[in-house]
């Protein structure tokens, strides 16, 4: 799995769970809410785009149990959140297209990490 060593897997394991700060329900009940159309709404485990699925997959996993995908999509989550985020992840305010984009990768920037 991946190169990382032990150490450098539970730092990945600890970020992720910092900026992933809704929870699996929050999360899933985002994804149906976001990708639910006029005429008709995807199959609950179909809703939301893939990143979003791969999270919401994480979530429910242990750390032992990480695929190398898993810890690709959590690269980039931690990546994509911090990059849009301050290190400090307190609750902001912002444009809503921001907010629900990040809210795909399981980040709500009006919630507390």
């Amino acid at each position: 799995m991946d190169d990382l060593t032990t150490p450098e897997l539970e730092g990945l394991w600890d970020e992720f769970h910092r900026v992933v700060n809704m929870t699996s329900q929050e999360l899933a009940s985002w994804l149906r809410t976001s990708d639910a159309g006029e005429n008709a709404e995807p199959l609950p485990d179909r809703a939301g785009a893939g990143t979003g699925r791969h999270v919401l997959s994480i979530l429910s996993k242990r750390r032992t149990d990480l695929t190398d995908d898993d810890i690709a999509v959590m690269r980039q989550v931690v990546e994509a959140v911090t990059a849009q985020r301050r290190d400090d992840l307190e609750p902001t305010a912002g444009d809503q297209t921001w907010r629900y984009r990040l809210m795909l990768l399981g980040h709500d920037p009006l919630k507390p990490a």
